[in-house]
């Protein structure tokens, strides 16, 4: 066993952004790790005061008689459904990859607002240890989860619902991946000695508990069987709660999952995802599943157990995926597929992919790539499928 520390001068010209590393492979020469938290700091910092000055808002400061649930429940509609010329008050019609910019969003944006707090001010506090940044992130905490006023209940029963067809989907699911860096940003805040005891066991017990309705649910068992992009953000989901609430049955059900549903089903010979080729958004469905992937490994490796490295006796696995999307983000314009109908312009920005699998693969190309991309995307839609956002909270 040999340790190989990197040379950095040929890497960057500067060399502020990258730091040595040691790692421990046999044989392996050891690969510069970014220096997350010199690299995003201000940006972090930026945000963080922006945040603490904003009060928790849930979604229970917005309802709609379109629900069918009650204060408490997450709402949201498709986002390609829209009315039917033809029949104006009946039953919407797909356009698939066209948002519809009327469909109620208020409890979706209220939810993605939250994912960008909570870790900004969880990152602010893990760099500065200053208490006012982890104080104020449990507050969003406290209002979101354990306050009954204001909480959400544990369960998207009334998710991605469709004028005139459903009241709510399994689809819906997907909203919530969002919630996987919050859950991750508590974990942090463990450590800050400025959350109470009982409200840590509040959070794990509705994460038990949408956890538990993940699982049995008939709209659960939906979106886990899905075979795109959704079933690969019900294991993200699963995954990140699981091992929030120490469920190592769930955690052992979702490795297994991806090693033999999620990669078996959805990479290609070539490293492609088929699946998200057919849309009509091809390569920002791609980048949003390969992130999600990436997420996946990254929560459910073990020092034994590389996901990143697994590959099914034909060679497919997550490192082939990489390596197929990984020249279409240095250069989109390479891209032999159609452009997206929608926010082609706005891809790729600085996809947590990058630097997960730069560090579980050893490939300093993927940083390379990573640093030079946008952070903090302003585009809703772009947002919206790019639900990690601070790689220093996965360190």
């Amino acid at each position: 066993m040999r340790s190989y520390v990197a040379v950095l001068g040929a890497l960057d010209h500067n060399c502020l952004w990258l730091r040595a590393a040691i790692f421990h492979y046999s044989d392996t020469l050891l690969v510069a790790v970014p220096d997350v938290a010199a690299i995003d700091r201000n940006r972090i910092l930026s945000a963080a005061n922006r945040y603490l000055k904003e009060h928790p808002v849930t979604i229970t400061a917005y309802s709609t008689p379109r629900s069918s649930g009650g204060r408490h429940d997450y709402f949201s509609e498709g986002d390609y459904w829209w009315p039917d010329p033809k029949n104006p008050g009946g039953p919407y019609i797909q356009r698939d990859g066209f948002s519809n910019p009327d469909n109620f969003s208020e409890h979706r944006r209220a939810l993605i607002r939250l994912s960008l707090q909570v870790p900004a001010l969880t990152a602010a506090w893990k760099i500065t240890r200053d208490k006012r940044y982890a104080r104020h992130a449990i507050r969003h905490l406290r209002a979101w989860f354990l306050d009954p006023a204001t909480l959400m209940n544990p369960s998207l029963q009334y998710a991605q619902a469709i004028h005139g067809r459903t009241t709510g989907r399994g689809t819906g699911i997907i909203d919530t991946v969002h919630l996987v860096e919050v859950v991750r940003a508590a974990s942090v805040l463990e450590d800050s000695q400025q959350i109470e005891p009982r409200d840590l066991d509040g959070l794990r017990r509705w994460c038990v508990d949408y956890l538990a309705w993940m699982i049995t649910s008939e709209n659960g068992k939906q979106e886990r069987d899905a075979k795109n992009n959704h079933g690969t953000c019900w294991v993200a989901q699963v995954a990140e709660f699981a091992r929030f609430t120490e469920n190592h049955t769930a955690t052992s059900f979702c490795r297994t999952r991806f090693q033999e549903v999620l990669v078996p089903n959805q990479v290609a010979d070539d490293g492609s995802f088929p699946l998200e080729l057919r849309r009509t958004k091809p390569y920002g469905y791609c980048l949003f599943n390969l992130d999600v992937m990436a997420t996946v490994c990254q929560i459910l490796s073990t020092p034994s157990e590389n996901l990143f490295r697994f590959v099914l006796p034909d060679g497919r696995g997550f490192a082939k995926a990489i390596a197929y999307m990984l020249p279409y983000i240095a250069n989109k314009n390479a891209w032999p597929h159609r452009h997206d109908v929608e926010h082609w312009n706005n891809w790729p920005v600085r996809q947590p992919s990058l630097v997960f699998a730069g560090i579980a693969l050893g490939r300093t190309d993927c940083f390379l790539i990573w640093r030079r991309l946008n952070p903090d995307p302003s585009v809703p839609e772009i947002i919206r499928n790019y639900p990690i956002r601070q790689p220093l909270l996965w360190m």
